[in-house]
């Protein structure tokens, strides 16, 4: 598969930073920008280690001095058995020598030893921390079911993770809750607009309508079809947030396939050139959602073109990823506006009026499903006007 545009492994908004395995190597490498927890408090363990045997060496060198002075007091002498005579302070100055040189030897060894030591001591103590990190960096609001779950002594790190175990809860309820909202409503709306387009249609078939009427119902007609077209993509948006529980092996090319056939048949908007660029690419999901996704992109692309433009759609494995990519002509889009075009109900430009172009779901609801299948999206602005969004999305 040809791709246009490499996609970084953590667009901002859309990607997710992968946890850090953590080890010496890594904490060495962090040290021009972050010096790690870890390595901070083995640093720290080694001075109060090493201000400890420096206090110790000190007294042990006061208390040996006491001691030999004791030992030779001042008149005393030492004759060897030759008869020699020895200075006691040569013989004392001889043995604090040694004291301390051996006992700095001493010191420096066993200081090594312990900043070992206190590596691992740090990095254990701090493993149930790294497990709280992990976790939330692997959250999103499709993974809220995910808790920590930290078994061990009832210290303040298990009170940190049952807190936030506890804020995971109440999330995920919050997210629940919303999401019935939004689906139970979009269910009551859905009725009475079915009514009110059946009672159009029928009220626009009577040969003997005016005009005027005529309009009115066509006009009517047009909104009652965005507000459908508004309740649909809520709908999906609410279905997309869910976690998905069963798993298929799906082909984003045959899924691409099927959607490009659909478009075919349907009346499009603008004169659009649609050049498929295909190549398999397995993936595990839902196939629905994957053909929303798809078609979203697909429908974004030529709505938002211009007449005579071209949307290339490509799909394959890229870098050991399943990846779907959608390129379109059309305005040119400034990269401040992109990340905010994923949003709910937002356009380029702040456009919130032309209905032609739908409600603003499209791209929210392609993030979403992204989310669902754990997948990265990625949009960038084409050069000379236009889009590139790439999806990738783990390979079966």
């Amino acid at each position: 598969m040809q791709a246009t545009q490499p996609v970084p492994a953590g667009a901002p908004g859309q990607g997710r930073r992968p946890a850090d395995g953590g080890g010496f190597l890594s904490d060495v490498k962090a040290l021009p920008g972050r010096v790690s927890l870890r390595l901070r408090l083995t640093v720290l363990y080694g001075l109060l280690f090493f201000m400890a045997g420096g206090l110790l060496l000190f007294v042990t060198y006061l208390l040996v001095g006491s001691i030999l002075d004791s030992v030779f007091p001042p008149g005393y002498v030492v004759q060897t058995p030759r008869g020699d005579i020895i200075d006691p302070a040569a013989i004392k100055d001889l043995a604090m020598r040694q004291l301390v040189s051996r006992s700095l030897v001493a010191l420096a060894g066993v200081g090594i030893i312990a900043l070992v030591l206190g590596y691992f001591v740090a990095d254990r103590a701090l493993g149930s921390l790294q497990r709280v990190t992990a976790t939330a960096r692997r959250l999103s609001e499709s993974t809220l079911h995910e808790r920590i779950a930290l078994q061990g002594p009832d210290d303040e790190i298990k009170e940190l993770a049952d807190t936030f175990d506890a804020m995971l809860e109440r999330l995920g309820q919050a997210f629940d809750s919303q999401r019935r909202f939004v689906a139970n409503a979009s269910h009551e709306l859905r009725t009475p607009l079915a009514i009110n387009r059946t009672l159009l249609e029928v009220a626009l078939g009577d040969p003997e309508v005016s005009d005027d009427l005529r309009t009115v119902g066509r006009t009517l007609l047009a909104t009652n079809a965005r507000h459908e077209r508004l309740i649909e993509g809520l709908l999906l948006l609410a279905r997309s947030e869910r976690e998905l529980t069963a798993r298929v092996r799906v082909d984003v090319a045959e899924v691409a396939t099927a959607v490009l056939e659909h478009m075919r048949r349907r009346e499009q908007p603008h004169d659009v050139a649609v050049r498929p660029e295909l190549a398999s690419g397995a993936t595990l999901g839902d196939p629905v959602l994957l053909e929303h996704l798809v078609a979203n992109l697909v429908d974004n692309a030529i709505k938002h073109n211009d007449d005579g433009g071209e949307v290339w759609v490509r799909t394959g494995v890229l870098d050991g990823v399943t990846t779907v990519q959608v390129e379109n002509t059309g305005p040119v889009v400034p990269a401040y506006e992109v990340d905010r075009l994923f949003e709910p109900f937002r356009r380029l430009n702040a456009d919130r009026v032309e209905s032609a172009k739908g409600a603003g779901l499209g791209l929210s609801i392609v993030r979403s499903v992204v989310n669902a299948h754990r997948g990265i999206v990625h949009a960038s602005p084409r050069s000379g006007g236009g889009l590139v969004v790439t999806v990738r999305l783990p390979a079966a």
